[in-house]
């Protein structure tokens, strides 16, 4: 593979390929999904996209567009089970549809002067823009601090107007409520007791209990 041997893409370890069973994609499909995906993935924002060119999108049939459109929407299906979420549409508090706002009620987390606010949102914890996060924390800190650094990289935080904080410039989704802690207190924190509710001062845990109660005793039954 041509990548393999370029030495200024030497940062990948993985990679996906995507084939038809039924071996019918010509030239021009594979042409047509290569630009999809390369405009797509530009669309999340979730990665920095590394391809050299940016083939125009060609003309099909409009049954061969319908079905490439499909198979995208079954890609974008795909990649997250295999923990390949660069296509994946970023959450933000922007969003208004009344899944949101019953599943993201508002957490605060505050450690040494940074405030932050959070809410769950589409299966992720997500700070919200104008956050603080500390710049110095305890020396013992050990989780997350490389993505400490590529969210400064990609001037996701960047330097407030208050020399000891940096400050969230968007919405950032994390993987838990301890990540995202992690970043707000630049140290190692237990995000599910640390992150509480702004209306009850219930913490993230007791908030998330209650929500699993609630499903499992009739409010949307588990099956």
């Amino acid at each position: 593979m041509n990548h393999d041997k370029d030495e200024t893409k030497d940062f990948w370890n993985r990679v996906v390929l995507v084939i038809s069973k039924d071996q019918n994609l010509s030239k021009s499909h594979g042409r047509y999904l290569e630009s999809r995906v390369i405009q797509m993935a530009h669309q999340a924002g979730r990665a920095n996209v590394m391809n050299g060119t940016a083939p125009p999108l060609p003309p099909l049939p409009e049954p061969d567009f319908a079905d490439m459109e499909y198979s995208l929407e079954q890609v974008q299906m795909v990649f997250p089970v295999l923990s390949f979420g660069f296509l994946q549409r970023k959450p933000s508090a922007a969003d208004t549809t009344d899944l949101i706002e019953v599943e993201s009620p508002t957490f605060s987390l505050t450690v040494m002067g940074a405030t932050a606010k959070a809410c769950e949102i589409g299966g992720e914890f997500v700070v919200l823009k104008g956050s603080k996060a500390r710049k110095e924390g305890p020396k013992s800190w050990t989780s997350y601090k490389a993505l400490r650094e590529q969210l400064l990289n990609d001037g996701k935080l960047a330097d407030s107007h208050e020399s000891e904080y940096f400050i969230f410039t968007e919405d950032v989704g994390f993987s838990s409520p301890s990540a995202g802690g992690a970043i707000v207190n630049a140290g190692n924190i237990n995000g599910r007791i640390s992150w509480k509710l702004e209306a009850t001062g219930q913490t993230y845990q007791e908030w998330h209990e209650q929500k699993l109660g609630e499903l499992s005793n009739g409010d949307g039954d588990l099956e």
